[in-house]
């Protein structure tokens, strides 16, 4: 790996003052940013705040998947696209909103839907995976990619007033072997109809926008390597009584994708799926 590159413009050095002063930023973890990249899957509720403030945080390189367009019926949480941007697809909206806050950062913009075909070369590109979706295929689907792939998956989730959070990295190993993956904690998706999705159950806007900025700060943490990881936890908030509480996760031994008996080496088993246009 070469030398990182510490040089600054000045519009770079004003525009990133208050990290540059942060001890456990500087200059050298602005460059960290600047060097890294992260696909966002879902340009929605969570989605929106995740990508805005990455672009923010100077982020070099921000990839963002979603086959969906703007309705008027996102705007009550999805803060990267307005109302002029109803009917256009979403990816290109949020993108322009990001774009317009730090154009110094690449924006990667994919409309597609993900299967089982096309999402190992794609976050193949990235150094961190993002789920913002709203359907379970979909959320198993980039889970195991990113077992097999070897990516840290930042997750997070919102239904009515409550939030979760978590990060996956089953390829990094700890003192008692690794820790666990999004099937450790969910070996297999409900059946139909069992959880609803925001379109069915509501959302409170607010809700998703403090879940897709805590999913952010994660990010940023991953990338600077500084604080103590989410992974190995799983952070749960309920709004109505503005409580939050965390529960230890455990890697499953009899995990179908992490563990050492793992039976998911590929993706075949999957099916395609409804996302990620099932964005928050």
């Amino acid at each position: 790996m070469g030398a990182m590159n510490l040089d600054f413009s000045d519009d770079e050095i004003r525009r990133y003052s208050r990290h540059i002063l942060l001890e456990d930023v500087g200059g050298t973890g602005q460059a960290k940013l600047r060097d890294a990249s992260v696909l966002i899957v879902g340009a929605g509720g969570l989605g929106s705040p995740l990508l805005l403030y990455l672009a923010a945080a100077g982020v070099g390189r921000i990839g963002l998947v979603d086959d969906d367009t703007v309705d008027v019926s996102n705007l009550q949480r999805q803060i990267a696209h307005t109302t002029a941007g109803i009917g256009q697809p979403k990816v290109e909206t949020a993108a322009a909103s990001a774009q317009a806050i730090n154009p110094n950062v690449r924006l990667e913009t994919h409309r597609q839907r993900l299967d089982r075909d096309s999402i190992l070369p794609l976050i193949a590109q990235y150094d961190i995976v993002c789920d913002g979706t709203d359907n379970f295929p979909t959320r198993f689907l980039i889970s195991d990619a990113c077992v097999i792939g070897r990516k840290t998956l930042v997750s997070a989730a919102v239904l009515r007033f409550e939030g979760q959070l978590a990060v996956f990295k089953p390829h990094v190993h700890t003192e008692g072997g690794h820790f666990p993956c999004y099937r450790c904690l969910y070996p297999e998706p409900p059946p139909p109809g069992m959880v609803p999705t925001c379109s069915e159950a509501g959302v409170l806007g607010a809700v998703t926008g403090v879940m897709g900025t805590l999913q952010a700060t994660e990010v940023l943490k991953e990338i600077l390597g500084i604080g103590e990881t989410l992974a190995g936890r799983l952070l749960i908030w309920d709004a109505l009584a503005t409580r939050f509480r965390t529960v230890r996760l455990k890697a499953d031994l009899h995990c179908a994708a992490c563990g050492p008996g793992a039976t998911i080496h590929d993706l075949s088993a999957h099916s395609d799926t409804d996302g990620p246009a099932c964005a928050i």
